[in-house]
């Protein structure tokens, strides 16, 4: 897809990668999207894996204290896990843990069937109207939970899972589900971006084993990642602002558009 240059390309995508990936706005469905209307073909693996680690190192960052006290968690859970498990931080590694499970299922699953459908106008952007549809409905979610129980979070790692169809947004899916489930907004946010951790470093490692041209792409590549990081700390920290002050629902706003206009990318062709 390098049309304007491998520099210019990386810059242009790790923006969007930087942007859609934490936003509740679906990058699977955005690259889907440039693929049907602009006649755009997937980007270089290697480029690829080097965007995503780009997100992945940013997400790291911003979530650094709750990383660390998850750390921190694991090693009391070796000392003494009956302790550990009776507090928050503790009970929050395990439902990561037991989250990541039908995540995984569900996405090796899924796998095989993400690429034909994203070139699918009407499931990408029936997928879009139900992302619309999951920030819609926090509008009405009131809750009070800081950690997910045990049931709650198999039920958001199923959302999560779910979401690597094209134009399902993962984050907009997992905060939603958590605040309908009785989570609060704060603590809807922080447990959707610590599950994420483990299903992207996963993808990216199931990636990059098969990455043969990373070499040539090395240069492009590496500002590609740094402007996806960059711009994934500043969208990853305006996320966390929005739904702090119960807002998520905004998004909406893009969503519904987007989907429609998906939707009638057939009546062009």
């Amino acid at each position: 897809m390098l049309l304007m240059g491998a520099y210019t390309d990386a810059t242009l995508l790790g923006i969007l990668q930087g942007l859609t990936e934490f936003l509740p706005v679906s990058s699977s469905g955005h690259i889907a999207l440039a693929e049907m209307a602009l006649g755009m073909h997937d980007a270089p693996l290697a480029l690829s894996v080097l965007l995503h680690a780009g997100t992945l190192v940013a997400t790291l960052v911003v979530m650094r204290r709750d990383v660390a006290q998850l750390l921190l968690a694991c090693l009391d859970l070796v000392r003494s896990p009956r302790l550990a498990l009776k507090t928050e931080r503790g009970q929050m590694v395990l439902a990561v843990v037991l989250a990541s499970v039908p995540t995984a299922v569900l996405g090796l699953l899924l796998r095989d069937r993400v690429e034909s459908l994203g070139r699918v106008p009407l499931a990408v952007g029936l997928a879009l109207l139900a992302s619309a549809a999951a920030v819609l409905s926090t509008r009405w979610a009131r809750g009070d939970r800081r950690v997910p129980s045990v049931g709650q979070a198999l039920v958001i790692g199923v959302a999560q899972g779910i979401a690597v169809l094209p134009g399902l947004s993962r984050s907009g899916s997992t905060i939603a589900v958590a605040m309908l489930l009785g989570l609060t907004g704060d603590a809807s946010f922080r447990f959707s971006f610590l599950l994420s951790l483990p299903a992207v470093a996963g993808a990216v490692l199931l990636e990059a084993k098969d990455v043969t041209d990373l070499g040539a792409l090395a240069g492009p590549g590496i500002v590609g990642a740094l402007i996806a990081f960059a711009v994934g700390i500043l969208a990853l920290i305006g996320l966390r602002e929005v739904v702090g002050r119960g807002q998520l629902s905004l998004f909406a706003l893009y969503l519904i558009p987007l989907a429609l206009l998906v939707l009638a990318l057939p009546l062009f062709n």
